[in-house]
């Protein structure tokens, strides 16, 4: 996988938990441990501009 790809699956992924949180299904607690899950599965760093 390339980083284009990283990318727009971290970006895809990360908006279907945002309609999460904001349906309800999850809270912000939640979304932000995805959030790190995510980003260390796609290999963005926490400084990325894409996070």
């Amino acid at each position: 996988m390339n980083k284009t790809q990283a990318i727009i699956y971290y970006k895809t992924s990360m908006a279907i938990f945002k309609k999460w949180l904001s349906d309800g299904i999850i809270n912000q607690k939640e979304l932000t441990q995805i959030d790190t899950v995510l980003s260390e599965k796609y290999g963005l760093s926490s400084t990325s501009i894409y996070r």
